[in-house]
């Protein structure tokens, strides 16, 4: 699979930041352990949402400045019939005239009991308008948007021939994300007139599908006017398929492959229940599944960037996540290793010093899903066993390797 500038169609299936999360754009995340190599060791259990992130950000530095963003009013998640999730987006001002670089972000939940991950996007000023249309014909706060911003046109990738980007996923939240505060003269471009569309994945399976309250998050910007050396970000997202079979003695109608992924398109409709096949067709020789607990796939670099940062998504059954520069050559070099994945601490990882990556070279993400945490995480112990497969429920599962990246010339 080929990789560049464009964040894959993974992650806005996930929104898919595309899902989440520590925190997309950084260079160093401020929070206490964010220098560590690995993520730290969970717990087996992997227990639902330990907190957010409620620590005060850090000070501005010279030319920064605040902007903070909150939903209009608070919000009851509603998920679709048989469900337990729903992903909500909402449009947010930041009232721009002028070109600004976002250099840090903190997204604030309100109630982590039912939020999932938080992903923010850029939406230049060309597809504003389809943005606030969204909003405006789609009762109630904001829309539902599995697979992405859920704005037809505003999704663009920009390796779509003849098509300009669209919709810039720029940030994450996830448990255990702090704030995203970069340390270099860098950061994602937002134009004058540039909308924030957030998007929060709410999950109701720790209250059996029924609502815990109501949430009024906010996303606070760290702005500045930026220097003709500022370097602009970008976030890439390196999936690899989920293929988990049924563990020993656990049966079901959902252990059967089919079965499973028709009951993720009835969930969050075709786009997202067309993934599974379709990372199997791009990473897997032959595009036949190879079920088991370890699923690997290379991506191939398309441009040349400078690796600053990343972090590891997975759900509940996740164990390890590794993504790693050219591997079996003399030039292999690990980016990023979590070998015992904590799902509330989600936190970006900084490189030890910038990587630079050529055009050719090859990213490989590498994930290890455990099917027998189903029954020791009280609340998949409630529901049916299944062959897990990409959705964008916590009760499925993912695979991302989440990389912060600059671009620069060959």
């Amino acid at each position: 699979m080929a990789v560049n500038a464009a964040p894959s169609g993974a992650w806005r299936r996930f929104t898919a930041a595309t899902t989440v999360l520590a925190t997309a754009l950084a260079v160093a995340a401020c929070s206490s352990d964010a220098d560590d190599d690995t993520a730290p060791p969970g717990d087996a259990s992997h227990s639902m949402h330990a907190g957010g992130s409620s620590a005060p950000p850090q000070p501005l530095r010279a030319g920064e400045r605040f902007v903070e963003l909150r939903m209009a009013e608070a919000y009851t998640p509603e998920p679709p019939e048989g469900a337990l999730d729903e992903y909500r987006c909402q449009v947010l001002d930041p009232g721009l005239t002028e070109e600004a670089f976002l250099t840090g972000t903190q997204v604030m939940p309100e109630n982590v009991a039912i939020a999932h991950h938080g992903i923010v996007y850029a939406v230049p000023p060309r597809d504003a308008d389809a943005v606030r249309e969204q909003d405006a014909r789609t009762p109630g706060l904001g829309w539902r948007c599995f697979g992405g911003t859920g704005v037809e046109g505003a999704d663009v990738e920009d390796d779509d021939e003849g098509a300009d980007p669209g919709a810039a996923w720029v940030d994450t939240w996830a448990p255990g994300a702090a704030e995203t505060l970069l340390d270099q003269d860098a950061g994602f471009k937002l134009e004058p007139g540039s909308l924030i569309v957030f998007q929060m994945h709410y999950n109701l399976l720790a209250t059996d599908g029924e609502p815990a309250g109501s949430d009024r998050s906010a996303v606070r910007l760290r702005l500045t006017d930026g220097t003709p050396q500022t370097r602009e970000l970008e976030t890439w997202s390196l999936d690899a398929p989920t293929d988990l079979p049924c563990a020993a003695g656990e049966s079901g109608p959902l252990c059967d492959r089919a079965a499973s992924i028709a009951d993720v398109t009835k969930r969050f409709g075709p786009e997202v229940g067309e993934f599974a096949d379709e990372q199997v067709e791009e990473c897997n020789e032959g595009g036949v599944p190879t079920p088991g607990d370890t699923q690997v796939c290379d991506h191939v670099v398309e441009e040349p960037v400078t690796v600053f940062a990343g972090f590891g998504h997975m759900h509940m059954l996740g164990r390890s996540l590794k993504v790693e520069l050219n591997p079996g050559t003399p030039q292999a070099k690990v980016l990023l290793d979590v070998p015992q994945f904590d799902f509330d601490d989600q936190h970006m990882v900084r490189l030890p010093s910038p990587v630079e990556v050529d055009a050719g070279d090859t990213l490989r993400v590498t994930c290890t899903h455990d099917a027998g945490l189903r029954q020791q995480v009280p609340q998949l112990s409630k529901l049916p066993p299944r062959y897990v497969v990409w959705g964008d429920g916590t009760g499925d599962e993912m695979c991302i390797g989440i990389m912060t990246v600059s671009p620069r010339e060959p």
